[in-house]
């Protein structure tokens, strides 16, 4: 395994959704063993490392995002002892393990909460965010919870309201407590001691509020709306500036930097859903003290032509500064890439591209399960819909689900990922772009996915290099240079369906070939086919 304590910098992780990974038990729930006999296939794509969606302990209100038992597996998945076998075999293999860590918020059946909302003097009391009602009964102020409605829900025990940001199910903890805080800290130790490499951590710009409880301010007319959640959802409607991104943030995230410092070659990616979210990214991966990286949700939106994408770059270099992000085109929470960016393009050439892009710009990538293969958004009925955030919103926001369904394998009826009716139905568009399929097809998209990546964990500039953004005559290419040293590697991306030509502004001293595109330079006139990037020494 490698000795580089970086290995994150740069990395590219692959995202396995647990639950619908591969099933091993015949439940039709994907679990730790099927995850483990998948290891193999994950390390042959080139990937450093796995990241492993909530495993932990959880009535699964919110598929695992609501934990009762930070410091044990659930039975679903499996075992502690299962967990340590997935360790060891993905660290002989080469792979990091990275895990999620919702610390924001618990379930409302873990024995913190059960034990705080008792009464308003026992030793948990004031574990949790509790408030009383305003004289009307009402709540405390108009925070809003992600998931619908008011943050806020009434205790019949102790005659408050307790926050919760998603679900009422999913009570916030309360972090100006010092005891909380800590034992999120020491739950950390635990599974840094059992081998983990790293966290990426849920909503990781909630764990405080403001103390004062002050309603959040209204948008202004004309005001963008930039929170993470779908813009029907009142929840945009508000500026949220006491409910999340309190500045006592940065000093927790200091201190759990501190103790990722204990563990070398450890790492974390922080998910920040805020109104300003790359002001946050930079504010919390500067000086080198507080998260290794932030996830960015700028490429998980629906916006992706060249000139939108040129605006992230900049705005990513303008503000995030010497702070490291971290792309993602997919993940369990968005619309698959294949659907939201190319529908209508090329169903193999396009994902190709689109991973072409990510995969040269500065920062880590992460990619989830079943983006190798191409596969598109599935379609879930209304009555096998799972997604708590779905069901209330159907059908102008039809939930998350399409993006979870379960891997496929082969072309067999449940896709090789169980013998029993999975909790979400396979797609049956998606059986003939499984992995054994793909394979069997020396053309598949699979192997075009395996060659880039593979390529490109061996070209230092595209993992560690800073970037300079070009300007080309033809603004539907997307341009710019990558350097590491000594090294400087002139990346052209044609993102669309037509070929496209541009003279180059700079020498090129030598092509670069490897990657599996194809392109013509004739002198310094470079012509690109549809869904083709180019490379070349300058």
């Amino acid at each position: 395994m490698t000795t580089n304590t970086d290995w994150w910098k740069g990395g590219i992780i692959y995202q396995i959704y647990p639950r619908s990974f591969m099933d091993s038990n015949a439940d039709g729930i994907g679990d730790l063993v099927g995850i483990t006999s998948k290891l193999d296939y994950v390390a042959s794509l080139g990937v450093d490392a796995i990241w492993l969606s909530p495993i932990f302990t959880s009535p699964m209100k919110d598929f695992g995002y609501d934990v009762s038992d930070y410091r044990d597996i659930d039975p679903m998945f499996g075992t502690l002892e299962d967990f340590k076998t997935l360790v060891m075999r993905a660290h002989e293999l080469g792979l990091k393990v990275t895990i999620d860590q919702v610390l924001s918020h618990t379930s409302d059946q873990h024995a913190w909460f059960e034990e705080s909302r008792q009464d308003k003097t026992n030793p948990k009391a004031d574990w949790f965010v509790w408030a009383d009602p305003k004289p009307d009964g009402s709540p405390p102020n108009n925070w809003l919870s992600i998931f619908g409605g008011s943050a806020w829900q009434w205790d019949s025990r102790r005659l408050q309201y307790y926050l919760h940001n998603f679900l009422p199910s999913q009570p916030d903890i309360n972090f100006h407590n010092d005891e909380a805080r800590q034992a999120q800290l020491d739950n950390m130790r635990f599974w840094l001691d059992l081998g983990v490499d790293g966290f990426r951590l849920d909503t990781v710009n909630f764990f405080y509020h403001s103390q004062g409880l002050e309603d959040n301010p209204a948008l202004l007319p004309g005001e963008q709306k930039t929170m993470g959640a779908p813009h029907d959802n009142p929840y945009t409607y508000q500026r949220h500036v006491y409910d999340l991104s309190r500045p006592e943030n940065l000093t927790f995230l200091q201190d759990l930097r501190r103790l990722m410092d204990e563990y070398p070659g450890t790492t974390t990616v922080g998910e920040i859903g805020d109104d300003f979210p790359l002001e946050r990214m930079a504010e919390y991966t500067s000086n080198g003290d507080k998260l290794h990286m932030a996830y960015t949700f700028d490429l998980l939106n629906k916006p992706h032509s060249p000139d939108y994408i040129r605006s992230v770059i900049h705005n990513m270099q303008d503000i995030v500064g010497d702070g490291w992000p971290c792309w993602a085109l997919s993940n369990h929470d968005v619309v698959r890439m294949t659907s939201r960016w190319g529908e209508g393009e090329d169903p193999v050439a396009y994902p190709l591209i689109a991973m072409a892009l990510i995969t040269s710009l500065r920062g880590s990538v992460c990619i989830y399960q079943g983006e190798e293969l191409g596969l598109p958004e599935a379609e879930v009925p209304f009555e096998r819909i799972q997604d708590p955030y779905g069901i209330p919103l159907w059908p102008v926001f039809k939930g998350r689900d399409g993006c979870r369904t379960p891997m496929v394998w082969d072309e067999s009826k449940l896709g090789g990922f169980s013998t029993r009716e999975p909790w979400l139905p396979i797609d049956a568009r998606h059986l003939p772009m499984s992995v054994a399929s793909q394979e069997a097809d020396p053309q598949a998209l699979l192997h075009k996915m395996r060659q880039l990546i593979q390529w490109r964990q061996q070209q230092p500039a595209l993992v560690n290099g800073e970037l300079t953004q070009l300007a080309l005559e033809n603004s539907d290419l997307i341009a710019y240079i990558r350097e590491y040293e000594s090294e400087r590697i002139l990346v052209v991306l044609n993102m669309t369906g037509q070929s496209q030509y541009a003279s180059l502004p700079l020498a090129i001293k030598d092509i670069i070939d490897g990657h599996g595109f194809d392109s013509t330079l004739d002198d310094q006139s470079l012509e690109l086919p549809p869904y083709q990037a180019f490379y070349a020494y300058v």
